[in-house]
């Protein structure tokens, strides 16, 4: 089946990017629908709880700044260019060097790498706040030679310490007196609020108590494992799996703090008596990025596993980055968090992996732990193992994975292990599709580690695994539950292997076109900024592409388009059409394939874009 996929390459540059990106367009559409849980009023959007009195959690605040700023434009202000043999020392000493200018408005400055390509032997590091590691795009390359040491990263931003939030601040700590708090609410009473302010950092701490895992059946792991008799007992135990949620202070009314972000699990005091505090975030990172540059692993091939492991990870992070950047030849991930919050990853690719086809490689895009509020958009990932996935067991929430594609994944895109809460694929899509199940939300079971129940309270939004072919793995945990609404699969299913058969999560309008809003994280966006948007204007912004992809060659048109034009890779014209208005839809022609050139023209600008059909 023919299909139009935005491939994550651009050739232009966007400048400052927007969270909300494009309008939905989304009421013109023929054959809207809305969805039980979700309706639209205006700009307003109206939640409706499921048969358990759960809604859909608001995940808009994903992303840098928790969704609500621009990414940045830093200015250059150190260039660098290739050198025969090992460039490491040289790039580090300049990272460094801009490491040490003065921190203005929380920027120094960016480093930028020109066009040509960069030995590395060791790793690289921007331990700074405020540094920008820039590329002139696909042909600045990072070349990561050598195995010293043994399965390295090639690129690491932040510190080398894994800073989350565990240092108490002296007298903050405070129990929640709210019997209990759903997924979804923003405010928590406390027994004392006299020693918080607003603008403070909160850590929410769910501790895993004896009566939290029998209410969770010991995470859905069995024993003795039926696969495997005489397996150790993986069960979880207490301690091991607490739930803890990084949030700001937005305003305290008596003892009820109102947070910056929802929560994404019920916090039952009858199950465990969660508390919050103060944390020293001494260390943090913030305002650094990656962009346009590519990360290319030298390796032997096939099953080598004596190289460079991970091409960038963002640790003990907030508020970064990584935007127009390609990873290749990796062993485990292309780009993986740790500690790491409020950030975006913007049409970044991490293709074809190096390693053996097994337990702990292949991660194309790895939120690993304490890795909340996190946005990846239009990203690309091919021939991995778990492609868009969270590893990060239940310190890891609210992340969103936006208009992503998957191509020729092994195995398949999901929470991974123990109690990730809150993910969100938003339009995900699968392509070359090599096995049937490829999408899950569901219980792992003693797979892994005893990894269980891995994702709870989680929602896939009009993602496409392919109506005639694919699976969709989806199930009802204990105390909570999981979404699938919109999607395109010839099964969803509570029973996606055989050795995990459980109740069947919550289902709507499968394979059913006009899912309205198209895109639930941006619809979530604009409905909590329109309060702040003038009446009449659009929230758009206004340097982004007008349109985006509905789906069975089909763009929704955001803004008027005076022109827009198709052409292949060398120039020829293949389609054109004038006069495009506002909030409508347009039908692309089937006999349009392969790699195409998109361009148009509005009142404000041309932009171009690079799809394949």
């Amino acid at each position: 089946m023919k299909r139009l996929l935005i491939l994550c390459i651009a050739s232009f540059v966007l400048g400052p990017y927007s969270p909300h990106l494009w309008g939905e367009g989304r009421r013109e559409l023929l054959g809207a629908w809305n969805s039980s849980l979700l309706t639209e009023q205006g700009k307003t959007l109206v939640y409706h709880a499921d048969a358990d009195g759960f809604v859909l959690p608001d995940f808009s605040h994903a992303g840098y700044q928790g969704g609500d700023a621009d990414l940045p434009e830093v200015p250059t202000v150190s260039i660098l260019t290739p050198v025969s043999g090992d460039n490491t020392a040289r790039i580090q000493a300049a990272i460094d060097a801009v490491g040490q200018r003065p921190l203005v408005n929380g920027i120094r400055g960016a480093l930028l790498l020109q066009a040509g390509t960069y030995t590395i032997a060791g790793t690289l590091s921007v331990p700074y706040s405020g540094v920008v590691l820039r590329g002139e795009g696909a042909n600045t390359i990072l070349r990561a030679t050598g195995d010293t040491p043994h399965q390295r990263d090639v690129l690491v931003v932040g510190s080398s310490k894994r800073i989350w939030g565990a240092t108490v601040v002296s007298g903050t700590k405070q129990n929640i007196v709210t019997q209990i708090v759903r997924p979804g609410d923003t405010t928590i009473t406390v027994s004392n609020a006299s020693a918080f302010s607003v603008g403070q950092p909160l850590i929410i701490y769910h501790p895993c108590t004896a009566a939290w895992l029998a209410a969770v059946n010991y995470g859905g792991v069995p024993y003795p494992d039926p696969s495997d008799p005489s397996a150790d007992d993986e069960r979880w135990t207490v301690n091991s799996y607490p739930i803890v949620y990084h949030r700001y202070i937005n305003a305290i009314n008596g003892n009820t703090l109102t947070l910056d972000a929802p929560v994404f699990y019920t916090l039952n005091r009858t199950l465990s008596q969660s508390y919050v505090y103060v944390p020293d975030m001494s260390g943090t990172i913030t305002n650094s990025g990656v962009e346009n540059l590519s990360i290319v692993i030298d390796s032997n091939g096939g099953e080598d596993e004596n190289h460079a492991w991970n091409a960038l990870r963002f640790r003990s992070c907030e508020n970064v980055w990584a935007v127009d950047c390609s990873f290749s030849g990796f062993g485990q991930a292309g780009l993986v968090t740790e500690a790491c919050r409020r950030s975006t990853f913007l049409r970044c690719n991490a293709v074809d992996p190096v390693g053996i086809t097994t337990g702990e490689r292949m991660y194309n895009f790895n939120t690993y732990l304490y890795s909340q509020l996190l946005l990846f958009d239009s990203c690309y990932a091919r021939g991995g193992r778990h492609h868009f996935m969270s590893n990060g067991t239940s310190s890891t929430s609210g992340n969103v994975f936006l208009y992503c594609t998957s191509d020729a994944i092994n195995s398949v895109n999901e929470g991974h292990r123990a109690w990730t809460q809150g993910m969100l694929y938003d339009n995900h899509r699968e392509v070359n599709m090599i096995r049937p199940f490829t999408l899950g939300l569901y219980n792992r079971v003693a797979m892994g580690t005893g990894h269980g129940w891995a994702a709870v309270q989680s929602v896939l939004w009009n993602c496409d695994v392919d109506a005639t072919y694919g699976t969709i793995g989806l199930q009802k945990p204990p105390t909570s539950q999981n979404y699938a609404i919109g999607c395109q699969a010839k099964k969803i299913t509570g029973t996606p292997v055989s050795a995990s058969s459980f109740t069947l999560g919550y289902v709507e309008g499968q394979n059913r076109q006009g899912l309205s809003p198209a895109s639930l994280y941006r619809a979530q966006w604009q409905a909590r900024h329109s309060a702040s948007t003038p009446s009449g204007e659009d929230d758009a912004h206004p340097d982004l592409i007008p349109l985006s992809y509905l789906g069975k060659h089909t763009l929704c048109i955001h803004r008027p388009i005076a022109t827009l034009a198709i052409y292949n890779p060398d120039g020829r014209l293949l389609y054109e059409v004038h006069h495009l208005s506002a909030i409508s839809s347009l039908i692309l022609p089937d006999t349009i394939s392969g790699i195409v050139i998109v361009t148009c023209h509005d009142d404000q600008s041309n932009y171009t874009c690079r799809f394949a059909l």
